[in-house]
């Protein structure tokens, strides 16, 4: 009777012992440590999130690169570059920094969004291989209507294709590029294809109407324009 008191008292030493060790074990094992430290890591997409699992921005590669959203909604899947898109507290994309280079050419371009819409603020780079390299690279600025949002957009866009047809789809942008629901370009610093250099400013239509620049041959140039395109103005 006294022995099998003994090895009882014994196991329960032991149960206790391993209790204390597994215990350890898992909190040792499951501990977060923020200060972690890594001087090399490779990955395809980083998504940052808030605690709640909003989404607020992607870093990815080209493959896994995130389509977009609107009001919270994933777009449809499309190509885009590697690089950052941002999202806001709504849902939606708000801007990004897209880049690439290849053997046709080489590129960079950071948007800002305006809500509820598309870009209306970039800082942008691209040109072609080959002798004629067509290098542009400057700030551009466009307005944007706040009454036809990009979900609107993409609706329509929606519509239209299922209608496969091609003639009626290009003739329905064109109206709502004529009514200035697709927005319009405004103003442009920096260095043109033809290789001036200089500010060009657009009326609410989308139509240069003042060039201030230095051309390729060092010449400078101050132009006003009519809305038909002709030079009103020069000096």
């Amino acid at each position: 009777m006294e022995r099998l008191i003994k090895e009882v008292r014994i196991l329960k030493i032991y149960g206790t012992i391993l209790t204390i060790l597994c215990f350890m074990f898992f909190f040792l094992a499951f501990k977060t440590n923020p200060g972690q430290h890594f001087k090399e890591i490779d990955v395809e997409r980083i998504n940052i999130v808030e605690k709640d699992g909003t989404l607020k921005m992607v870093i990815s590669n080209k493959e896994r690169q995130h389509p977009g959203m609107v009001n919270h909604q994933t777009m449809k899947p499309r190509e885009r570059e590697a690089g950052m898109i941002f999202f806001n507290s709504k849902g939606d994309e708000c801007g990004g920094l897209v880049y690439d280079g290849n053997e046709k050419g080489s590129g960079m371009v950071y948007s800002v969004d305006q809500r509820n819409t598309d870009q209306i603020m970039q800082l942008q780079y691209s040109e072609s291989v080959g002798k004629d390299k067509k290098r542009v690279y400057g700030l551009k600025l466009w307005d944007r209507p706040d009454d036809f949002t990009l979900e609107k957009l993409i609706k329509v866009d929606d519509s239209l294709k299922k209608l496969n047809d091609p003639v009626l789809y290009k003739k329905a942008f064109a109206r709502l590029n004529e009514e200035g629901k697709l927005g319009n370009e405004r103003f442009f610093a920096g260095k043109t294809a033809d290789g001036d250099v200089g500010i060009f400013i657009r009326d609410d239509r989308g139509k240069v109407r003042l060039r201030i620049y230095i051309d390729k041959n060092n010449r400078t140039h101050i132009e006003s324009v009519d809305e038909d395109g002709k030079t009103v103005k020069n000096s």
